[in-house]
């Protein structure tokens, strides 16, 4: 279950660097991006847990 959660969050923050970054243009929004998947993230575990 672990090594799944951690290749779909790489996928998920990779994939919203590249959309980011086609729609933009812009390697600071497409890093920004970035982030805010991270928190999106931190968010999950935080209320539904890894299990």
């Amino acid at each position: 279950m672990k090594e799944s959660a951690k290749a779909g969050i790489s996928f998920g923050c990779a994939l919203a660097l590249v959309i980011s970054y086609v729609n933009w243009h812009s390697i600071l929004w497409a890093i920004f991006h970035g982030i805010l998947s991270w928190f999106y993230v931190i968010y999950y575990v935080v209320v539904y847990g890894l299990n």
